[in-house]
């Protein structure tokens, strides 16, 4: 019969609940490829706020922003976002131009966007979606002009974007269209919104949107 000495025992019950704790956190932590969470639960819009007058609801699982006054609308994500990625599909009812906007804040009281750039958004062809735009910089970078007929009218388009720092990489209906490193970027935390342009034509719809929050703070 093999006798152990309390020295034995202690390091056996450390190596132990060593071994536990490594099983613990194994168990927490997401595998590759489930760290992605759904950002829109397609039943309300809990985890979103309302910025301006125009007309956000939900109808089958579906986000739709339709434009109501000649302003500018946005839902933007109550959390906010440092480096991330996302997923989502949209699809443009009108002729009306939209963005995925990042690092945003407003003007309090307004939606008047006081920092931020977007991924643009526009079904029409060669407007640039996959494109950056905003931060009072206009255009930061456009799609190579060979990929400006990916986007699709009528259908819905397939839409991931990433940021980590300052590299911006947009891909569309599994197209890559922009993988860009601002050499002078401006905003650098702050929600994602959903954006109605101005001028009253804006009928939006978006659905299945997934997020991985990639921010370390």
């Amino acid at each position: 019969m093999r006798l152990y000495t309390s020295g034995m025992l202690t390091r056996l019950l450390t190596a132990t609940l060593a071994v536990l704790s490594l099983t613990a956190l194994a168990a927490q932590a997401p595998l590759p490829g489930e760290d992605w969470v759904p950002l829109f639960n397609g039943k309300d819009l809990t985890g979103w706020v309302e910025i301006g007058k125009e007309k956000w609801s939900v109808e089958n699982g579906i986000i739709h922003g339709v434009a109501v006054t000649q302003e500018y609308g946005y839902l933007k994500t109550a959390k906010n976002y440092v480096d991330f990625e996302l997923a989502v599909k949209f699809l443009c009812e009108g002729d009306g131009n939209s963005g995925v906007f990042f690092h945003t804040d407003f003007k309090p009281g307004t939606a008047d966007v006081s920092q931020g750039l977007q991924f643009e958004v526009d079904c029409t062809i060669n407007k640039h979606t996959g494109g950056i735009y905003g931060d009072g910089r206009e255009w930061i970078v456009w799609p190579a002009p060979e990929n400006e007929p990916v986007v699709r009218q009528g259908e819905w388009n397939e839409y991931v974007m990433k940021v980590v720092g300052n590299r911006y990489i947009s891909r569309l209906n599994g197209v890559l269209m922009v993988d860009f490193s601002d050499p002078k970027p401006v905003s650098k935390d702050g929600a994602i919104a959903l954006q109605l342009h101005s001028g009253g034509r804006g009928n939006m719809k978006f659905k299945d949107i997934y997020v991985r929050d990639l921010t370390k703070r």
